[in-house]
């Protein structure tokens, strides 16, 4: 189903403006960020999206979209109701109950959420959004939150596309959410063993150049890096833009700080340690269900001046598959190896001839990289590859077109998802993992079933793309897009039966619900039938411990 619909190059066919820069050398400083609004119903920044004749643009390569795009929503027409509760004296100048700021603190990101910001069914508003400064305010609004049977769901930058960060049911009598954003400060750095001490609120680029003037980088960059936190990264085992070696921000952790109604968790600051099981990893993807994390000791590396990279074209995606495997068992551990399917190298304008494109990156604070380069694209070449050229030098110059575009359209593409939800298109993403064995079948049985499930659903043909994002020696991490007309109105519907479908494929081949997105509700299911039994006990028997009045984040990893 790769390709079906012909679309080629969406990546490139808006003049989006104000979108962030790349991996590394965000577009738009912590400072600068100050003067801009964040969209409450969308990705990223207000003044980032395509407008309606872009919009208009894009869904004309999509048979069965809309003839005109969904307006953009408005605060003032969801009628939000007053809050159900009131904080306590002691603690109302950390909260507010402001209708603009509850609404933007409802829901994610991912495409049923824009969607239903689009179509007007947010679903339940918080009554209330607190903001605290320390692990004293944390506590005492847990305290409160308990007594009067509030839902508590930590909020970091809002990026999940999970259903992390929003309250479903209605087993409470009210939901607060705990935003942590102003606990943003990197408290201390240890230069000598470069790590550092940073509150879980710091935003990527607010923590980057707050480590810039040590010289010292964390260099975890999410997709999400300019509206993440780093407690947020921490709760969902995030992923970052290293393809090999570090790949999620699990590898930077020395120690944690989490308050839980039962008291605050303060793992010991080591290199590593072999006694018992290891308390941060109780806590590492826990989503807030267990504690509300609130800094944490990570460590960090001088911030790299020798890069280079390539692309190499495949005509036969196998070809491919072989090479990235044999890049991946290599000891030359590239910073970036990301494969793009045809469909994929043509939605982001990496390559227009049905190729596959491997996207290659290396870099280093010590020597030169592009005898490690070289050999990857030699690597690749022994299995079939074509290089166009490659790029590098002091600063990162990027000469090649193919890694520009991918670069370019990488963190364009979450605005240009949102344009095409307001055209009624079904737009979006999942993930996942398998090893290499279970890889070329799964990504098969991916594009065919999604694709005729999305035949099915709408009437019209669907475009499944996929990309590998990060790799390992004894498997790869999968990404998919879909790109289907929806059924108007009934959009969100579309998605969940094509979601539905995919999980049943990744089901079927053992691969992971999910390799870096988080569990969030979303994948609740899935997830509950790859956990082995006596793990979920052991993890139900944690909730009930840490949070026995149930009010952190109900209904996320555990009922």
């Amino acid at each position: 189903m790769d390709g079906t619909t012909g679309i080629t190059g969406i990546a490139g066919t808006t003049g989006v403006t104000g979108t962030p820069g790349t991996p590394g050398t965000p577009g738009t400083t912590h400072a600068q960020a100050k003067s801009r609004t964040r969209s409450w119903w969308g990705w990223g920044w207000a003044d980032a999206h395509p407008d309606d004749d872009e919009c208009l643009a894009m869904g004309a390569l999509i048979p069965g979209t809309l003839a005109r795009p969904l307006p953009v929503p408005r605060v003032r027409d969801l009628r939000i109701a007053g809050p159900a509760v009131e904080p306590p004296p002691s603690l109302a100048h950390l909260v507010t109950a402001d209708p603009e700021d509850r609404a933007a603190h409802a829901m994610g990101k991912a495409y049923r959420d824009v969607v239903r910001a689009l179509r007007g069914r947010p679903g339940r508003i918080p009554d209330l959004v607190a903001r605290p400064t320390d692990d004293r305010e944390v506590a005492d609004l847990l305290d409160w939150a308990g007594e009067r049977q509030v839902a508590v769901v930590p909020y970091g930058g809002g990026s999940s596309v999970t259903g992390g960060v929003e309250y479903r049911g209605d087993a409470h009598r009210a939901v607060l959410s705990l935003d942590l954003t102003a606990m943003g400060r990197v408290l201390e750095v240890d230069g000598t063993g470069r790590a550092a001490r940073i509150q879980a609120g710091a935003l990527g680029p607010g923590l980057e150049e707050q480590l810039r003037p040590h010289g010292l980088t964390l260099r975890h960059f999410p997709q999400s890096f300019e509206f993440s936190t780093l407690g947020g990264w921490l709760a969902t085992r995030a992923g970052g833009h290293y393809a090999t070696g570090r790949t999620h921000i699990d590898d930077f952790v020395q120690s944690m700080n989490v308050v839980t109604p039962a008291g605050t968790s303060a793992s010991w600051r080591l290199p590593a340690s072999g006694a018992g099981p290891s308390p941060d990893r109780l806590f590492l993807g826990s989503e807030g269900a267990l504690g509300v994390i609130t800094e944490a000791w990570v460590r960090l590396q001088r911030r790299p001046v020798h890069k280079a990279s390539a692309s190499v074209a495949f005509t036969d995606f196998h070809d491919a598959l072989r090479a990235v495997r044999a890049v991946a068992q290599s000891d030359l551990s590239p910073a970036n190896c990301r494969l793009l399917d045809s469909g994929e190298a043509a939605l982001s304008g990496a390559a227009q001839d049905r190729s596959a494109v491997l996207v290659l990156g290396f870099e280093s604070a010590d020597a030169p990289v592009g005898d490690r380069l070289e050999q990857a694209v030699g690597l690749a070449r022994a299995h079939g590859g074509r290089s166009s050229g490659q790029g590098g030098g002091q600063g990162g110059a990027y000469a090649d077109a193919a890694v520009s575009a991918w670069r370019s359209a990488f963190l364009r593409m979450p605005y240009l998802r949102d344009g095409l939800a307001r055209m009624g298109a079904v737009a979006e993403t999942f993930e996942t993992a398998a090893t290499w064995d279970r890889i070329p079948g799964l990504i098969e049985a991916v594009r065919t079933e999604v694709g005729a499930a999305a035949l099915k659903a709408t009437g019209h043909p669907a475009t499944v793309n996929c990309r590998l994002t990060h790799v390992y020696p004894d498997g790869a991490a999968p990404y998919f897009t879909v790109l289907a007309a929806g059924r108007p109105g009934d959009e969100v519907a579309v998605w969940d039966e094509l979601k539905a479908v995919a999980s049943e494929v990744l089901h079927r081949h053992r691969a992971t619900v999910t390799h870096h997105h988080a569990v969030g509700r979303d994948h609740r299911r899935d997830y509950d039938r790859q956990r082995p039994d006596p793990f979920a006990l052991a993890l139900r028997a944690a909730k009930d411990a840490l949070d026995p009045r149930g009010i952190l984040n109900p209904g996320v990893l555990v009922g």
